[in-house]
């Protein structure tokens, strides 16, 4: 019954609001912060273009520890940042700051989440980072995970003068396709099994990270994807990963979306990544035929 009732709200988003709708799953308010997982931490308001006022939250590099760089993690389409903190709040003992950003209609940022005034949020986030004192001079790292790796891709590949503030950039569970996963998604119910190609039409498929991936070209990037991914299927990130040109590397892992973090294994494979970018991703190139 539920999984009935989740198919018939995802139906009505495609029907009333499509792309917009069917990609942004918001939850008002922070049940949790940082404080919860032992870690210093401050709340930061950033302002988009367009003047929506933007929650996030600044985590330094624990205390006693040499700063190795800073990491933009740009989260999920669901619930805000104290759903998402499990994916990096193990980096600041390592010696990494982050910036972890809440799009508008998240957590406490103001606004409705749409296309393409999110990606005003995520240029907020990189102009503070271009100005906060604690970011100069250090490497800058992004992570995103599940749709915020789609919607970094596509805003990297549009900014060329964003694309050289960073040094590399992990993506995570990442959806090759907007209209391919809508597709997925609705051939996992028998309510909407039926219309799964005419309704996935309804999901602008324009700003995909397949689409414009292969314009990051000289920006180590580095696509973690599970095989028993089952919101995401594995599929996006093995069609990611032949889109994007060199320098590149692809990690197949296991587990639910976007659990990636909670192995030790894969958070060593990415402070790998972040201490060496270019040097990681040129040796681990052939892993992209390896399976986990």
């Amino acid at each position: 019954m539920a999984s009935s009732m989740r198919m018939l709200v995802l139906l009505a988003g495609l029907l009333l609001s499509g792309c917009s709708g069917l990609l942004f799953y918001p939850e008002a308010g922070l049940p949790i912060t940082p404080e919860r997982a032992d870690l210093e931490y401050r709340d930061v308001e950033l302002r988009a273009a367009d003047g929506t006022r933007l929650h996030a939250w600044w985590l330094p590099a624990r205390t006693g520890t040499k700063i190795k760089g800073t990491v933009l993690h740009l989260h999920g389409n669901g619930g805000n940042l104290a759903w998402h903190l499990g994916g990096v709040y193990w980096l600041p003992e390592q010696g990494y700051q982050v910036l972890m950003l809440d799009y508008r209609g998240y957590g406490l940022s103001a606004g409705k989440p749409r296309l393409p005034e999110v990606y005003q949020d995520i240029d907020a986030a990189f102009a503070w980072l271009a100005q906060a004192p604690e970011v100069q001079n250090r490497p800058l790292l992004v992570l995103g995970q599940s749709l915020g790796g789609a919607l970094v891709v596509h805003y990297l590949a549009e900014r060329p003068e964003r694309r050289v503030q960073i040094n590399g950039l992990a993506l995570d569970g990442a959806p090759a396709s907007y209209r391919d996963v809508a597709r997925y998604a609705l051939s996992n119910s028998w309510l909407t099994w039926p219309l799964q190609v005419p309704l996935s039409w309804l999901v602008p498929d324009g700003e995909s990270a397949v689409r414009s991936i292969d314009q990051l070209q000289g920006l180590p990037l580095l696509i973690y994807h599970s095989v028993d991914d089952r919101i995401v299927p594995f599929s996006n990130g093995r069609r990611l990963y032949r889109a994007a040109r060199p320098p590149h590397a692809f990690q197949a892992t296991r587990g639910v979306h976007v659990q990636t973090f909670a192995e030790p294994t894969w958070r060593q494979s990415l402070l790998a990544f972040f201490s060496a970018p270019l040097a990681f991703v040129e040796r681990r190139a052939e892993s992209a035929e390896e399976s986990p």
